[in-house]
């Protein structure tokens, strides 16, 4: 359920949604938190749901004073008109039990609102990645049958690898192959929920470890703005310019005391 946070903000019609998954590294929510940032989306409201840990806390993309002092919640929608693209963001976990519940809202939603097609930044744990994981870049994709149709060529044009599926039983049955994505959080069912309904929706993910994963987050964005052209895209010499939020800066906490040197 979504809240208005104004009467003169709403969003889109007809536009592309981006979301994260609560994954490993948070990798998906700090791509996200770089999005926002960078594009300046204004906030449009509050997705409303019992199924997240409940947060609050100030303004994550505060650029002075004034919008520092507004609060954020755990589930918030941005969305700019100029670019046909919406973005929810979420804060914090799931609450056991609920996952099937948050999962079905959120589907209700899409549909609700008409998004063109979904893309979701998610990540896996690199060390449980297979023999045929290890070689070639550290991305790769998923797509549902109605999302495959449209832009499959492309994804295949531009290199992209679509997440392989693996040993159901490794060392007892090799032929039963599924798709395995271990700390990708609600990734891998919020697809299947996607393709039952007929949605057209996309993962692009990063295998990753945990750590200090604002290097991931900028990998993974870049990755997928050679698809989604977000921001200008530059060449190897001329990095893309992301703007980091202003919360990263406390990301870590404060530095050593100099008392103890």
């Amino acid at each position: 359920m979504l809240l208005p946070a104004g009467s003169d903000r709403a969003i889109p019609a007809e536009c592309t949604l981006l979301l994260p998954a609560v994954s490993v590294g948070n990798v998906g929510q700090l791509a996200i938190d770089l999005i926002i940032s960078t594009l300046n989306m204004p906030k449009v409201g509050y997705f409303y749901t019992d199924c997240l840990v409940p947060m609050v806390g100030n303004n994550p993309y505060a650029t002075n004073e004034e919008n520092a002092k507004e609060l954020c919640t755990n589930a918030e929608v941005y969305a700019l008109s100029s670019r046909k693209l919406a973005v929810l963001q979420i804060r914090s976990p799931l609450i056991k039990k609920k996952s099937k519940a948050f999962r079905q809202a959120l589907i209700c939603w899409i549909k609700r609102c008409g998004f063109t097609k979904v893309i979701l930044f998610s990540s896996t744990h690199a060390y449980q990645r297979v023999d045929q994981q290890l070689f070639g870049p550290p991305f790769r994709y998923l797509l549902t049958p109605n999302m495959e149709r449209s832009v499959a060529d492309l994804l295949k044009e531009l290199e992209w690898k679509q997440m392989e599926k693996v040993s159901a039983y490794p060392g007892i049955n090799d032929e039963e192959k599924q798709i395995s994505i271990p700390g990708g959080g609600f990734t891998k069912r919020f697809y299947s929920d996607c393709c039952s309904e007929e949605i057209q929706m996309a993962v692009v993910l990063k295998f990753c470890s945990e750590g200090d994963n604002i290097p991931d987050a900028f990998a993974l964005v870049n990755h997928a703005n050679k698809w989604l052209h977000l921001v200008p895209h530059s060449d190897v010499d001329s990095p893309t310019e992301w703007k980091m939020p202003s919360s990263w800066r406390l990301l870590f906490g404060s530095g050593l005391p100099p008392a103890l040197f």
